[in-house]
């Protein structure tokens, strides 16, 4: 009998690490199976789906750029979240169906949840991207009492995400101001919780920086960069050096694959390895 496997796809896809963490958990747990990447163009998507819904050692695939909201049309039905959302992350085969579902929401909160478990008089959240990701992410802080701030290159875009929400906590701004000194009195930010999230490709391995002025963030935010490759991003590096908290995409990839591994393989992964696990994809 032929070992299950899942996969992630996308374009591009030879940065990604899900292969290192699927297989670390596999290896821990002693469990049969395999996990590998797989470019994909969106060319190819709805060929790539037909051939792999036939077979049977197939279990399913992250989704990864370009793929989380052209996937949606080539799928049979959508988990509740994802359906919210408008993205899937994740392609599970039962039977013959594909569901896609989203564990971008719960895996980028992950990290987050010592500051969300305070109390705070005003949440503010400032999030760079309109793609799949930046979708889930919106949602996820959206039920966590956050105003949300799109910032991108198509306002377009931003004005539609931003009108899956009430339009009075949710606003657009562009992309080009960011990189623009801005002259502004951000207050007292005792009883606040700000957030800036880099949910684009920008500062990716291959792909330029994020070209922002930090006179645009206000002081104590958290920075978060769901770019993993490379860790440090020049926009945390940069955020570290100001003395911000920050969150490197790592802890949402990982935390993301948590819930994956359990639809792929029916296991949990052993949460006592995650020292382990981090050295292994930091090495």
């Amino acid at each position: 009998m032929t070992a299950p496997y899942a996969e992630v796809i996308g374009d591009p896809i030879a940065q990604s690490k899900s292969p290192l963490i699927h297989k670390f958990w596999l290896d821990r747990l002693g469990l049969s199976g395999d996990y590998a990447r797989r470019l994909v163009a969106p060319a190819d998507l709805a060929a790539y789906l037909t051939e792999r819904r036939g077979d049977p050692a197939w279990r399913g695939c992250n989704v990864t750029i370009p793929h989380k909201q052209l996937v949606l049309p080539l799928i049979d039905r959508l988990d509740p979240l994802a359906e919210r959302i408008g993205a899937a992350n994740i392609v599970v085969r039962e039977g013959d169906v594909l569901i896609g579902h989203n564990s971008d929401a719960p895996g980028f909160l992950e990290p987050l949840k010592p500051w969300l478990a305070e109390r705070h008089l005003l949440r503010t959240a400032r999030i760079i991207g309109t793609g799949g990701a930046a979708r889930a992410i919106a949602h996820a802080l959206w039920d966590e009492g956050f105003t949300l701030v799109f910032i991108a290159r198509d306002s377009a875009k931003a004005e539609l995400l931003a009108n899956e929400f009430d339009r009075s906590h949710a606003h657009v701004g562009p992309l080009s101001a960011l990189a623009e000194p801005l002259t502004f009195d951000w207050g007292d930010t005792d009883e606040r919780l700000d957030l800036v999230v880099n949910a684009t490709s920008l500062g990716m391995t291959g792909q330029p920086p994020l070209a922002i002025d930090f006179s645009n963030v206000p002081p104590g935010a958290i920075v978060y960069d769901a770019v993993y490759a490379p860790l440090e991003t020049p926009l945390l590096a940069a955020a570290r050096e100001r003395g911000h908290p920050v969150v490197d995409g790592l802890r949402m990839l990982v935390g993301q694959a948590r819930i994956a591994f359990e639809h792929f393989f029916g296991a949990t992964p052993p949460a006592d390895a995650d020292a382990d696990l981090r050295a292994l994809l930091t090495a």
